[in-house]
């Protein structure tokens, strides 16, 4: 027997070499990164609906953001929001434009 009980440093040491890891190979950065729509949701940004589009353009940051932190789940969960919310800003941007349109030129001058 050892006279010496093994430091929880050590132990940690052990656990972190490329030998003990026993994983197929796969780590964090080999997962590729979700779609985050932040182009769409940029373009919303152009669109007559400001509070829809800045919403669908900060989840679309919070998805970039959670994939930075290595949660990828959320990153999707947060870049399928960030898509509907942006497709749902230019379709009610669409529609403004399209009713202010249809007042504007109606109206007998």
């Amino acid at each position: 027997m050892s006279q010496y009980a093994p430091s929880p440093d050590f132990k940690r040491a052990l656990d972190s070499s490329p030998e003990a890891n026993t994983e197929d190979g796969k780590a964090e950065e080999d997962v590729p990164m979700p779609k985050n729509y932040l182009w769409l949701a940029i373009v919303s940004c152009f669109c007559p609906a400001y509070p829809i589009n800045i919403v669908a353009f900060v989840f679309s940051i919070m998805s970039l953001n959670s994939y930075n932190n290595g949660d990828v789940e959320g990153s999707k969960r947060l870049g399928r929001n960030a898509k509907w919310v942006a497709i749902a800003s230019i379709i009610i941007g669409l529609l403004i434009i399209g009713v202010s349109c249809a007042v504007h030129f109606s109206r007998k001058a």
